[in-house]
C-alpha cells in the first residue's frame, strides 16, 4: 500500500468516526471534538489526494491544509466559547433535544 493511498483510507476512517460520533453523541464538546475528527479526516484525503500520481506532489491540497488548519482553530475556539455559553444558560453542555434523546435512550436500558 502506497503513502498516498494510505493517507486517503485513514482519512476516510476518520471522517466516518467523526460523523458516527457527531449524529449519536448528545454533549456538545464532544460534538466539536467530533467535528474537529472529520476536519482532519478531510486534511488527509487532500493530502492524500494531492500525492497521487506519478510526477511531484501538488502544492495546492497543501496550501488548502494549511489554511484549513487555521480556519479549523478559530472554528474550535468559537464553538466552545458557545458551549460554554450553554452550559452556562441551561446548566448542561446539550441542547435540550439531545438531553431528552439521551433520557429515552437511558430508559430503553
Amino acid at each position: 500500500m502506497s503513502g498516498p493511498l494510505l493517507y486517503a483510507c485513514a482519512g476516510l476512517g476518520l471522517l466516518i468516526i467523526g460523523s458516527w460520533a457527531l449524529v449519536l453523541r448528545a454533549h456538545l464538546i464532544r460534538k466539536v471534538l467530533a467535528i474537529n475528527v472529520m476536519g482532519s479526516g478531510a486534511f488527509l484525503l487532500l493530502v492524500g489526494a494531492g500525492a497521487m500520481g506519478t510526477g511531484p506532489v501538488d502544492p495546492v491540497p497543501q496550501a488548502m491544509v494549511i489554511t484549513g488548519i487555521v480556519v479549523a482553530i478559530s472554528a474550535t475556539a468559537l464553538a466552545l466559547a458557545l458551549v460554554l455559553r450553554i452550559a452556562y444558560v441551561t446548566g448542561k453542555p446539550a441542547l435540550p433535544e439531545d438531553r431528552e434523546r439521551d433520557l429515552m435512550d437511558e430508559e430503553g436500558e
